[in-house]
């Protein structure tokens, strides 16, 4: 008795699909045995499987079970085997018919109860399956909102063993997962408890992070202890532009494989902001492990990623960000697989300028030796700070602008400046798979970044004078363009160009 259904296994974020193939035949011992490269979860998928179908009143076969798992040459990890194992085995022993089973992906994990856990993963997997034409789908229930917003394919949520056997068998109905509409969905990304109205002074970091969000730029804030450096940080996720439903899907498709995504909830719908220590691994910030689980940098996707005092982390730790930064991909390679993941995202970076804080500081003494400040600022190499767009001073703030009364504007205002910033280069790169001017390759570069002779020369002169790199006159250009889209400007003036050279300028006072 031979019987088989279809399940997906994951790499990275893609799906890839795999054929169950249960056997049931005659043997003096019961045995059970699971081939295919199957990890761990898999393996103690026997004991849960069996135990499922008795507690769910099911006949199980005391005979000699085989279960193939196909392709047998790529790892299966995760217990959402488990379902389509037990209804293969079910089939192949009459209890469940053959002839419906080709039309499903079965995917879900069992209790030993027979009830259906919450399973990671189900976004990506059912994006990848839809495009290779498959279009019914048994899931866990607990999964059934992260499913709601994948269009043109039905989904059945199902709560435990026996609905999903009765719904094959025809005889109960499950009811088919209406599609929920991204653009219905009542919710507010600006929720951060801090707000730009609440920092005193500090207007031109105020003014590179406002460019920084309209731009996806990287930002990197020097300055002494107390300055306001981290609430600017913190405050920056009021000012990020509202989430497309692309760029959602994206970030929602690696928080479900890493197991964080809220199940009543479903997708993400603000952007994340992550915020490693600086004493975190290598592995939790790239991803990897056992299960090559995304790390920092991947769930930072389409948002933030906050290193606060940026020479603590591991030099290595700093480094592996390099690769990422530019390509907007990390790749975790391990002994028995290697997975890229996205990772396009934001760095926003804080440091002080010398160990004990004070070096340039107008208010405060420094008392670091040449050496020590050249050591400590010798942790961040070139090629690292050379991937950073915007550079900016962070000095203390007075007494009298502490108490003045002077309002500061709000966060809310800066978020609509960035909106509209943001809406112009999501019309600028319609079909590009971009949605921000830090991400234009060479070509985009050239033909949105024009300048006209004055601003050649001014920029001549800085590449020359400031010791500039080709990425960093690149980043120049970039900058440029959304300073000029934050004033609604279709061409680069000379006064954008002058503000995003101005944001270069702390190479040569800390680093030359």
């Amino acid at each position: 008795m031979l019987a088989k259904t279809f399940c997906y296994g994951l790499v990275g974020v893609e799906g890839y699909l795999v054929t169950v193939e249960v056997n049931i035949s005659n043997g003096n011992v019961s045995q059970f045995n699971i081939v295919g490269l199957a990890d761990t979860a898999i393996k103690e998928s026997k004991e849960r499987v069996k135990t499922a179908i008795k507690n769910s009143h099911l006949e199980f076969p005391n005979k000699k079970i085989t279960v193939n798992l196909a392709p047998a040459d790529k790892k299966k990890e995760g217990p959402m085997y488990d379902l389509p194992i037990a209804i293969a085995m079910l089939s192949a022993y009459n209890q469940v018919p053959s002839s419906n089973l080709d039309n499903y992906i079965i995917l879900g994990e069992l209790s030993l109860g027979g009830q259906l856990r919450k399973i990671n993963g189900v976004l990506p997997i059912l994006i990848s399956a839809r495009k290779e034409g498959y279009k019914k789908f048994i899931i866990p229930e607990k999964n059934k909102y992260e499913a709601s917003f994948i269009s043109g394919i039905e989904v059945y949520p199902a709560k435990d063993l026996n609905q999903v056997v009765s719904f094959l068998n025809g005889v109960d109905c499950i009811q088919k997962l209406e599609i929920c509409d991204f653009a219905d969905l009542k919710h507010s990304q600006n929720s951060c408890c801090f707000d730009f109205k609440n920092v005193k002074g500090q207007a031109s970091a105020k003014r590179a992070l406002e460019i920084a969000a309209a731009g996806g730029h990287n930002v990197l804030m020097i300055g002494p202890p107390g300055s306001g450096k981290t609430m600017l940080a913190k405050a920056f996720s009021s000012i990020l532009p509202e989430l497309t439903f692309e760029e959602a899907l994206e970030i929602t498709k690696i928080h479900s494989i890493a197991g964080e995504l809220d199940p009543k909830q479903g997708i993400v719908l603000q952007r994340p902001i992550r915020t490693p220590h600086h004493t975190a691994s290598l592995a939790s910030l790239t991803g990897g492990g056992s299960n090559s689980r995304p790390g920092e940098i991947s769930l930072a996707h389409n948002g933030v990623l906050f290193l606060d005092e940026l020479p603590e982390y591991e030099r290595k730790t700093l480094e592996s960000l390099r690769q990422p930064l530019e390509d907007g991909t990390i790749t975790v390679a391990r002994a028995n697989q290697t997975i890229t993941y996205p990772s396009v995202f934001m760095l926003i970076a804080s440091m002080n300028p010398c160990p004990c804080g004070y070096f340039g500081s107008k208010k405060h003494s420094c008392s670091c030796t040449p050496a020590q400040i050249h050591n400590y600022l010798g942790k961040l190499s070139g090629p690292l700070m050379d991937r950073i767009d915007l550079q900016v001073e962070v000095d203390s703030i007075s007494y009298d602008e502490i108490k003045s009364k002077q309002e500061e504007e709000c966060s809310e205002n800066i978020r609509a400046r960035v909106n509209k910033a943001r809406k112009i280069q999501l019309e600028r790169f319609a079909g590009q798979k971009i949605y921000c001017n830090s991400k234009m390759n060479t070509s985009l570069t050239k033909k949105f970044c024009n300048l006209d002779e004055t601003s050649e020369q001014m920029l001549k002169q800085a590449f020359d004078n400031l010791s500039l790199s080709a990425r960093a006159y690149d980043k120049i250009l970039k900058v440029a363009r959304t300073i000029a889209d934050l004033e609604g400007k279709k061409e680069i003036g000379i006064e954008h160009l002058a503000e995003a050279i101005q944001y270069r300028s702390l190479d040569q006072k800390y680093w030359s």
